[in-house]
Parts: C-alpha cells; structure tokens; sequence
C-alpha cells in the first residue's frame, strides 16, 4: 500500500497530476486508512504508469480514458488518428515560424516582394515613414480587395518612380503634408504637378481600376492619409 506521495515518486509524476487525474476521472481515488490517509495499490500504480505513458506520447488527457483499456486494433486506430493531428498542428507551426521569420523582413511579411522593393526605394530616396505607412497600408488593402488592380498599380507606380522630376514631386508632396494650408508654396506645387501630369500621364494611360471602391479606400481613409496643406492642395489642383 502506497501513499500518494510513494506512488507520484514511483510513477515519475507530481502529486499535483495526481490529483489531477482524479479530477479528470482517469484514476479513482481509493478509500482512506483507519488514520485517514489514501492507500494506492498495485493496480493505481499500473493504471498511473499507463496514463503518464500515454500523456507523455502526446496522447490529450480527454482521450486517455478511453485507451487505458482499448483493445491493440482499437489503440493502433487511436494513436494513428492522433498522430496525424500531431502532424497537422507541425505543420502549422512551421508555417507560423516561417511567417515569424518574414517578419524581420519587415513590410514583406504584409506585402507583395515588388511592393516591398517599392518601400525599400522609397525609403532610399528619403521619403517619411508616415507617408511609406500610408503607401503599405494602401497597398494591404489593394492586394487584399483587388490583387489584379494592386499588380497593375505597383508595376505603373515603379515606373514612374524611375522619372526624377516625378521622384521630385513626390518628395515636395511628402513634405508639404506638414505645411500651413495658407502656405505660398502651395499653388506652385499644384502648378507643377498639374502641369506633370498634363505631359506624362495622361488619363488613357493609367491602368483600369477593377474595385474603385477599395481603391479609394485604400487612397483616403488611413491615418496620415490627409492634412489641411494636402486638402487646399487637391483644390488647387482641381482649379
């Protein structure tokens, strides 16, 4: 006859699982001595061997009782399933490491590779990372809703980034977000990039839009995405 402390040593568990295992209902708790200590017997001590056994395996606690007694077909059926949930739940966390590691890659763990080369040039040519998290937020949004739209956008948008006055205007626009709206450098900006766009982007040749309304989504709806200097600048552009 054993105390619950005798047998946690023997079985190589705590007296905690022990009585763990009584809650859960996978080892019946014996009746107490006349100095009304628990006494575990031999046959506890198998049934506590084989749940360690089988707990240890990997075996859910919730599916241990039924296999204390199952049959060898029975069990063999059993472990085959588990082991395949196993299998299941490895894979996934190879995926969640592989993403874990993306994200020292930064933005490329949320966007395409040509939209992360995209932020990468940018940040080169000294564009603020408000305006860079706005372009990622926007781009998350595009790829999400309208990948189509979104690979069309990045290839045009690249494109243009190659142009150095068009590099120019967007650095000037970067930097006029934090400008007075009463600003006089303002109708000139807006004189410029009219002007731009009236020589070298003309409407016929802006790829097609798929999910306009994501698309304006993605444009105005961020954080960061309007100031009262870019607000007077849209007017100014519009007249």
């Amino acid at each position: 006859m054993l105390t619950i402390g005798q047998l946690a040593n023997y079985a190589g568990v705590t007296i905690k699982a022990i009585r763990h295992y009584h809650e859960r209902g996978l080892l019946a708790e014996p009746d107490r001595d006349s100095s009304g200590y628990r006494r575990y017997t031999a046959e506890h001590a198998v049934k506590l061997v084989k749940i360690r056994t089988l707990a240890h395996a990997g075996v859910p606690l919730a599916r241990v009782k039924d296999l204390l007694d199952a049959d060898p077909d029975t069990l063999a059926a059993a472990i085959a399933e588990i082991d395949n949930d196993l299998q299941d739940r490895i894979a996934q966390l190879r995926r969640t490491r592989d993403q874990l590691a993306e994200l020292h890659g930064g933005d490329r763990l949320f966007v395409s590779p040509q939209v992360a080369d995209y932020l990468d040039d940018l940040r080169e040519l000294g564009v603020s990372e408000r305006a860079i998290r706005v372009e990622r937020d926007g781009w998350i949004l595009m790829q999400t809703a309208s990948p189509e739209d979104a690979c069309l956008w990045i290839t045009e948008k690249r494109e243009l980034m190659t142009n150095p006055e068009f590099r120019a205007l967007y650095l000037d626009h970067d930097a006029a977000y934090d400008w007075s709206p009463d600003d006089p450098r303002l109708p000139a900006l807006a004189d410029r990039t009219r002007n731009w766009f009236a020589k070298h982007h003309s409407r016929s040749e802006t790829q097609p839009v798929h999910n306009p309304t994501i698309a304006r989504l993605a444009a105005q709806s961020q954080p960061g995405a309007s100031s009262p200097a870019w607000d007077r600048l849209a007017r100014l552009m519009e007249g």
